[in-house]
């Protein structure tokens, strides 16, 4: 990750600007907290994805993240003004990484389960958080907007997030026209993952985590290892190297406590270690 866990022990005593974070049985949640700006991100949000992020994956006390946003927009993209240099003067504290920030390759490498709550549209660079989520809880009157074509320009590193979970037909034709989609369009594509009324967001959200919070946060945290690890290792080793993802595995406090529970006929305790 971009921070080691030394960096991101203090996160609770860091002043963030544009997000919020909360800490609450196993979850972290982090809140897009720009609505003035339609939670644009600039660089000094990015460092604050980084810096959170970077926390959930070193915290094994941390089994999920969920991302939220405040405002009628989820979030607009790039805030273009601020990354050409022209970023407005902010309180937050957190520390400048010694490498690049690149928002899809967090999500890649988190390890742990990422959820968005999505109640209002979303636009261009904002899908590299949609698309980099497992889970997107969406609210029926949430738009996906790729308007970059009629500005001149070309949704890249989206496309790439997009490819990962969509046929490529689809993703090139929706980067080529732009426009909007609507959330069943969404859905029918499996970019959202669940649809439910705005009301029931957060209803939804508990249920899907207490369904993953019923099994080893090890196991899926190895398991999301694995499946990022794969996609560079030939199809010739990808046997031999997941035979030694599953010996590490068994090697977990959670493998032990979950093959002794079941013995005993009993609900493991897990500890995510």
């Amino acid at each position: 990750m971009i921070y080691n866990s030394n960096e991101v022990e203090s996160l609770h005593d860091q002043t963030f600007a544009y997000i919020k974070v909360e800490e609450k049985e196993h979850i972290l949640y982090i809140t897009l907290a720009r609505p003035q700006a339609k939670n644009a991100m600039s660089p000094t949000m990015s460092r604050e994805y980084a810096y959170a992020m970077s926390y959930a994956h070193h915290q094994a006390h941390i089994w999920a993240v969920v991302f939220s946003a405040e405002g009628n927009v989820w979030c607009a993209g790039a805030d273009l003004k601020a990354m050409r240099g022209k970023e407005e003067a902010n309180n937050s504290t957190i520390p400048m990484p010694v490498q690049e920030i690149v928002i899809g390759e967090l999500f890649a490498q988190i390890h742990k389960p990422v959820i968005a709550r999505v109640h209002a549209p979303v636009y261009a660079g904002g899908h590299l958080l949609i698309a980099g989520c497992h889970f997107v809880i969406a609210s029926p009157e949430v738009t996906f907007s790729l308007p970059e074509v009629k500005r001149g320009l070309f949704p890249f590193q989206v496309m790439d997030m997009l490819l990962k979970i969509l046929p490529s037909r689809i993703v090139l034709d929706w980067c080529m026209r732009g426009g909007a989609i609507g959330v069943q369009q969404a859905l029918d594509w499996g970019l959202v993952t669940e649809l439910v009324p705005e009301n029931e967001l957060d209803q939804a959200i508990d249920r899907l985590t207490k369904q993953l919070f019923e099994n080893s946060p090890s196991a899926i945290r190895i398991g999301l290892n694995a499946y990022e690890e794969m996609r560079s290792i030939p199809d010739a080793e990808k046997q031999a190297f997941l035979k030694k993802m599953l010996e590490r595995t068994i090697q977990t406090q959670d493998a032990q406590e979950g093959l002794k529970a079941f013995a005993e006929k009993r609900t493991p305790h897990w500890t995510g270690k």
